[in-house]
């Protein structure tokens, strides 16, 4: 190359183009995959009453088949997100599609419980691919708006919740649960045809030292959006040597790149693919990051999810353990349908939130005020509520959940390189399953048991600890280039 051609970088290509028609149809893509997360994860609110009706298990066993699904989502997201940090983000993309929509057509013929139980853990295992939508979408995304464009792509989440609620309460009534789940499925299967047209994203190719190929994405992008690319020819010299001697702290490695160049020699590296990627995580410039992520992953999992559960069973374990009296499956689903869609609508006035905050006070902020003010909202149902207070305060706490989610959501790919970014939200994402895993044991287990006080304190603690963990990020990805 010669010394004096100019060059740019793939942020300053889609810095020039915006944000265009070819985004556009990239977030409809991406965002049709987040819809078909929602449904299948707001499908457990509707489905253990009916599981309990026909085939007689315990309160225990229902949690359990909420449990199961995050505990495969847990093994989908790391896998996926080595996939596709290995292979490609559409690799990722495609297979975990197909994954999630097989398992979910199968799993509504289940002949029995068991059954039902081990096919809804593989649901879960493709899904647990949806944050790789993320990462992909995000990667075609000029720097200055993309917690904007974060915060609409979100709005895909709302819809998949509020379309699972409207589904549940027009096929439960007339048909049985398993049409439920054949038509939860539609949306991924819904995906497949429409693979041929998606891109692969250009910061993945750059990566790979594919630069041809990145520049023909980039050129089919700008002819899309009516731009031009800048002049010169396209450069990669942005990755991070991430060797145990660097003297760099974590926040200096994690600067914009027009503020510090790093470059990495994978050509060194003679560990796997696998362990090369968590090496990079938890090296110095990224554990503490990386750490704090898990954490409020975890956490920020276990209260939404949570909220989730606790809208069908809270106004029950009220009328229950006050009366002695347990209320009859018709008129649990009847409240059912309304509190679920009623807390649904929660998370519009959420994203709006999170778009006000996220560009105006950064990701940090937003992520512990939100928590904070999450925190608030469920301090008055650790004591038993009338039906009314008790979805105002559930609405409340929703949308702060989900407005603190969608942000992290953000923040994760933000903080990782490119050549980790899929893995390391992968496994933040899977931690973030555990909380999954275990909130049916406390917002399922623990009210149907009368124990309100304490599964409420349970989430008041972990939010808080969660805030808390929010202020100690060490950077701030506010107008920051991704590597």
């Amino acid at each position: 190359m010669a010394p004096n051609m100019e060059t740019y970088t793939t942020d300053d290509a889609l810095t020039m183009m915006g944000f265009g028609k070819f985004q556009a149809l990239v977030l409809f893509y991406a965002g049709m995959g987040w819809v078909a997360e929602a449904m299948e994860l707001m499908l457990l609110s509707f489905l253990g009453p009916f599981i309990r009706e026909e085939w007689n298990v315990s309160p225990e066993n229902e949690s359990l088949l909420s449990s199961v699904v995050f505990a495969g989502m847990l093994l989908g997201a790391c896998a996926w997100g080595f996939v596709s940090d290995k292979y490609g983000r559409r690799t990722g993309l495609i297979f975990s599609t197909l994954f999630t929509s097989g398992m979910g057509f199968l799993s509504a013929l289940s002949p029995n419980y068991l059954c039902l139980v081990a096919l809804r853990f593989l649901v879960g295992v493709g899904v647990g691919g949806s944050h790789v939508f993320i990462s992909w979408f995000l990667e075609f995304v000029p720097a200055q708006n993309r917690g904007t464009w974060m915060v609409i792509f979100s709005l895909f989440w709302t819809l998949g919740t509020i379309l699972e609620a409207s589904l549940a309460w027009v096929v439960l009534p007339a048909l049985n649960w398993r049409w439920l789940l054949v038509f939860t499925a539609l949306p991924c299967f819904l995906l497949l045809p429409f693979f041929g047209l998606t891109p692969e994203s250009p910061r993945y190719l750059c990566a790979q030292n594919r630069m041809s190929d990145a520049t023909a994405v980039l050129e089919r992008m700008a002819n899309a959006n009516q731009s031009a690319l800048p002049p010169g020819i396209l450069t990669y010299n942005r990755q991070t040597k991430f060797d145990d001697d660097a003297l760099a702290s974590e926040s200096e490695c994690l600067l914009p790149v027009r503020e510090k160049e790093c470059t990495v020699d994978n050509a060194k590296s003679s560990e796997s693919g696998c362990l090369a990627s968590l090496r990079i995580l938890l090296s110095r410039k990224l554990l503490r990051s990386t750490l704090l992520l898990w954490f409020v992953f975890y956490a920020n999992s276990f209260a939404y999810y949570g909220l989730v559960l606790l809208t069908s069973q809270l106004s029950d374990a009220n009328k229950n353990c006050a009366s002695g009296v347990n209320v009859g499956l018709h008129q649990k689903v009847t409240n059912l349908y309304k509190d679920t869609f009623i807390t649904s609508l929660a998370e519009i006035p959420g994203l709006f939130l999170s778009a006000v905050l996220v560009d105006w006070f950064g990701r940090k902020a937003s992520m512990w005020s939100m928590m904070f003010a999450c925190c608030a909202f469920l301090g008055p149902l650790v004591l038993q509520q009338n039906e009314l207070l008790t979805t105002i305060l559930l609405f409340g706490a929703r949308a702060c959940a989900m407005g603190s989610f969608t942000v992290l959501c953000l923040y994760a790919p933000e903080v990782y390189p490119t050549v980790v970014r899929s893995t390391g939200a992968g496994i933040a994402t899977a931690v973030g399953r555990i909380g999954g895993v275990v909130c049916p044991l406390v917002a399922v287990a623990m009210l149907r048991s009368c124990h309100q006080m304490e599964a409420l304190i349970v989430f008041e603690v972990i939010l808080c600890l969660a805030a808390v963990a929010c202020i100690f990020f060490p950077v701030e990805t506010k107008g920051r280039g991704m590597d």
